[in-house]
């Protein structure tokens, strides 16, 4: 099981965002991290600034950037898998509520916090029906279709 250190992954946009802006070959997983960051221009600064970014903190008062791209990338290899089974489903309703890709996958990480927030709070395994049924609460629709 792949479990990265907090410094792990802050280090892991940092060079993903230093290699694009070099024009160095990405893998995979570093094409799909670079589609986020692209879209997320307020984080190109800290990301540019490795020291900084592994020395930062990031309160309740303060978004942190290294957790929302994390779930950017959690959401987009959901998709590619369709795991949990349904969350492409999901998402393509979202997509329509909303009308845009950035929108839609934001609304799928607040229930994917949401849920791993509860597994947490309750030392249980994530709720794959509550991550979908909020989805498509998000979506509009009373449950999952």
């Amino acid at each position: 099981m792949f479990d990265p250190s907090r410094e792990d992954v802050r280090r892991f946009f940092c060079e993903t965002w230093r290699k694009h802006g070099e024009r160095l070959p990405l893998t995979a997983l570093e094409a799909i991290a670079l589609d986020w960051i692209l879209q997320h221009p307020e984080y190109h600064a800290l990301l540019a600034a490795p020291g900084e970014a592994l020395a930062a903190e990031f309160g309740a008062d303060r978004g942190n950037p290294f957790l929302h791209l994390s779930l950017h990338l959690a959401v987009a290899e959901q998709l590619q898998v369709d795991q949990p089974p349904g969350i492409r489903a999901a998402y393509q309703r979202l997509l329509r509520s909303t009308g845009s890709p950035h929108e839609a996958a934001h609304a799928l990480m607040e229930c994917l916090g949401e849920v791993v927030w509860r597994a947490q709070r309750d030392a249980a395994p994530p709720d794959a029906t509550a991550y979908l049924d909020c989805a498509a609460r998000r979506a509009g629709g009373a449950g999952r279709a």
